[in-house]
């Protein structure tokens, strides 16, 4: 199979007002399943499709294995691409459609076509339908025959354009397992392109997030998870997502308080999370995941503050408990615990788990310059 080397990666449009990707560099490792999710517009399609080359990149460079390969023509890349539409000929079969690449791709005579389509087809549960047309078949079939028609070429790398975004949910978890255990089986370098985070999370080895066409972060999804760079990260790796509250903090060098006047919230950092670090008096955004959030019904008066409940949603293993701290603040409690819209309620935060974001950069100040740096390396 192959590495795949992303080299200060960029692409404009309108002759450089628009720029779609900022300089990405980003290695893939031989056999490895990397997510790359951002919001929609951030890059994370473009980037793809100079991997694949459909997209001439404006500068930098692809390589496979070493090799430079950006001026090399689609055809002749050995990558094969699903894509969110499908990209079925609605006038051939299943078969067909399946052999096309092969046909385009390789020498191979019609009979090993056959016998390769039909080997991928039963390996796809879809053997029935070869000689059925697209339109015959339900979204699931029909990405299932896409997927057999790229393990078909049997490429070194697989690209993966929101393949799963037109199914239901259901159908959407079976196909996200199906694609890994194929990608695992074949041991096939593979870039997936999503705006779902959650499908990133799961399915990933490592995640590269993507903003505005710049690269945000890299890392494992429980080290992206756990361990955001910045606020944007944060904000979008995770459901439901990080809360955030607008603080000041005090120090002198040693110890810190945060507050919020506004919700009355004061804290008090120990030693640990200032001593050594950069940390300056003035504004910052506080954030804190919903399942690190502690709820009491019958406040004490010991919690980091004191709120009133808006919304209790019920979600089965959980309750998801809206309060009025700011608009969208969620805390995530066990089930047992469900207070009443208007009730006050006890909300406390423990340190270690509470992220601090510069009001400017939007960097975690508890994370050194060396740790951000590595985050995108």
């Amino acid at each position: 199979m192959a590495d795949v080397t992303l080299d200060t990666l960029r692409k404009e449009f309108d002759r450089g007002t628009i720029v779609a990707v900022d300089d990405i560099d980003l290695e893939l490792e031989d056999g490895e399943f990397v997510t790359v999710v951002g919001p929609s517009g951030c890059g994370k399609t473009t980037t793809l499709r100079m991997v694949a080359g459909l997209e001439e990149p404006t500068s930098g460079a692809v390589r496979f294995d070493g090799e430079d390969v950006t001026d090399i023509h689609a055809k002749d890349r050995p990558v094969a691409m699903v894509f969110q539409n499908y990209a079925l000929y609605p006038h051939k079969t299943v078969m067909e459609n399946m052999a096309f690449g092969l046909k385009m791709s390789t020498d191979m005579t019609k009979e090993q076509r056959r016998e390769r389509v039909t080997e991928m087809a039963e390996m796809m549960g879809i053997a029935d339908l070869l000689d059925d047309k697209p339109d015959e078949l339900s979204g699931g079939q029909k990405q299932r025959v896409a997927l057999g028609r790229a393990i078909a070429r049997e490429p070194e790398v697989f690209l993966f354009d929101e393949p799963l975004s037109n199914l239901d949910a259901k159908l959407r978890t079976e196909m996200r397992a199906e694609i890994q255990k194929l990608q695992k089986e074949f041991g096939v370098t593979a870039m997936y392109v999503t705006h779902d985070q959650e499908e990133a999370m799961t399915m990933g080895d490592r995640l590269a997030i993507l903003n505005d066409g710049k690269l945000q972060q890299v890392g494992q999804p429980t080290e992206v998870y756990e361990n955001p760079v910045n606020k944007f990260v944060a904000g979008f790796i995770g459901s439901p997502s990080m809360n955030f509250i607008d603080v000041d903090v005090e120090t002198d060098g040693t110890t810190a308080t945060i507050r919020d006047d506004e919700s009355g919230l004061a804290f008090e950092l120990s030693g640990e999370y200032v001593t050594g670090r950069d940390l300056e008096s003035g504004p910052y955004t506080l954030g804190i995941r919903p399942e690190n959030i502690v709820v009491k019904e019958a406040p004490t008066g010991d919690e980091t503050l004191v709120s009133t409940v808006e919304v209790v949603e019920p979600i089965g293993s959980d309750n998801y408990i809206h309060l009025a701290i700011n608009d969208d603040f969620l805390a995530r409690s066990r089930p047992d615990i469900k207070p009443e819209t208007g009730d006050e309620v006890g909300v406390t935060f423990e340190e270690e788990h509470i992220h601090l974001f510069d009001a400017e950069t939007g960097e975690d100040v508890f994370l050194s310059d060396e740790e951000i740096a590595a985050a995108v390396a």
